[in-house]
């Protein structure tokens, strides 16, 4: 089974939420708040979005966390590779020489060419995207391709 790791979900949750409400400053608590995730799981979140600089942190009393740009110029993948260093189906899939098997498999480039495909899919859709409510006939064929396949 595909599945991301429960950082990388809250993490799409948390800049969803600030997306949602773009414009405003948030404080981890007022997040943690907001999206019932908890304080030290944010905080954790948006050190590693601050750090990717898909977040702007601001100190002080009225401090706080905001989207570095516009929600439409974040990519879900910007976000997931802020909190993994690959997102990949297979360790083959990602980077040569990572399988002992890799020199005799004869379905390696079939696995390189899903998650290149899924890989753009989350390219593809923005942090905007992911903030809205999706309706199926709204979706792009390339995502709707992605979002069928990790259905089953």
């Amino acid at each position: 089974m595909f599945k991301l790791n429960k950082l990388a979900d809250y993490a799409t949750v948390l800049m969803a939420y600030m997306a949602v409400h773009s414009g405003h400053i948030f404080t981890a608590r007022d997040l943690a708040e907001a999206t019932h995730i908890t304080l030290p799981t944010v905080g954790k979140i948006l050190k590693m979005m601050a750090k990717a600089k898909l977040l702007r942190s601001t100190r002080g009393a009225k401090g706080g966390y905001e989207l570095s740009r516009s929600a439409t110029e974040i990519s879900i993948a910007d976000i997931l590779f802020a909190i993994e260093d690959k997102v990949a189906m297979t360790d083959c899939s990602h980077k040569a020489g990572e399988c002992a098997l890799e020199n005799y498999c004869s379905i390696r480039c079939n696995w390189q060419l899903i998650n290149q495909t899924i890989l753009s899919a989350l390219e593809s859709l923005s942090l905007a995207d992911m903030a809205k409510p999706m309706v199926k006939k709204q979706i792009p064929a390339t995502q709707q391709i992605f979002l069928d396949a990790i259905r089953f």
